[in-house]
């Protein structure tokens, strides 16, 4: 599977974000409206990538930016791609004038809540994430009513004990709050490395996932190698992580979104404590034999 790093720009005004209507283009993106930005060349670096995109599409320069996510997206017309948008929020100078190049030809400044689905491509409703937030009227992005995407937050973990050595996966899947556990699982896997046991485990979690309806994922891993290298971050190097990789950006497409977080090991202690309990019966067991 292919690998594109896109930049995105979350350009705000007051309460209002910029989009940009798409001029031409395959039909599915024809017309519609999206986030500025572009795609990041071989040997650019994001923000002079954020610059130059600003500059051809709005003609405008940020004042300030800083990095807000990292998102990975399939698109469903190039399937064998994995679209890693990185997003920025930036601001402009209020006498900034915005224009557009032959991709777009107008221009809208628009609150969160007055964004229509099918008026924005599909990756921009992901990255605005419009369904979960509405405008309180101050300015301010406050979560909405609930929507009918049934959302949900897992953490996995997997561990080694000897690395190479016997090793376990986990998860943990809760619901959007975090406060309810959905479901939870791991296995013993066998004799195997530290890597092997965090990919084992993001494959069982999803395939939970899957089972149990989610269409939207928040995901936590303290593996920042695995979490950098299913967002596109990082390639896959490792001849052994190779088919559960694959397996793992396949079960993506059963999503509409998900999101990749990487969090310190004392933010994941529920997973860790699974992986640990797994190994502990494990070795209990072979002590009985």
């Amino acid at each position: 599977m292919k690998q594109k790093v896109v930049i995105r720009s979350l350009v705000r005004r007051d309460d209002r974000v910029l989009l940009l209507r798409r001029s031409g283009g395959r039909r599915t993106i024809d017309g519609l409206y999206e986030l500025p930005g572009g795609s990041l060349h071989i040997g650019e670096q994001p923000v002079d990538a954020l610059k130059r995109s600003l500059q051809i599409h709005a003609g405008i320069e940020p004042e300030t930016f800083k990095l807000r996510d990292v998102i990975s997206f399939l698109d469903p017309d190039y399937r064998d791609t994995q679209y890693v948008f990185v997003v920025y929020e930036t601001t402009i100078d209020r006498g900034d004038k915005v224009t557009t190049d032959d991709e777009y030809d107008r221009i809208r400044w628009a609150k969160l809540s007055d964004i229509r689905h099918d008026d924005v491509t599909a990756s921009t409703n992901i990255l605005l994430d419009i369904a979960k937030y509405s405008d309180d009227g101050n300015g301010l992005d406050t979560p909405s009513a609930p929507v009918k995407h049934k959302t949900g937050i897992i953490h996995s973990d997997g561990g080694s004990r000897g690395n190479p050595g016997p090793s376990a996966s986990a998860y943990i899947i809760t619901d959007h709050t975090g406060q309810t556990v959905l479901a939870q699982g791991g296995k013993f896997i066998g004799w195997s490395d530290s890597g092997m046991a965090e990919y084992t485990a993001v494959e069982l979690g999803l395939k939970r996932a899957i089972e149990l309806g989610l269409t939207d994922i928040d995901f936590y891993s303290d593996n920042l190698m695995v979490v950098n290298q299913i967002n596109g971050i990082f390639k896959v190097h490792n001849p052994e992580f190779i088919d559960v990789y694959n397996r793992v950006v396949k079960l993506l497409f059963n999503f509409r979104r998900v999101h990749f977080h990487h969090v310190h090991r004392e933010y994941n202690s529920l997973a860790d404590s699974l992986v640990n309990r797994i190994l502990d019966e494990n070795e209990e067991k072979n002590g009985e034999k």
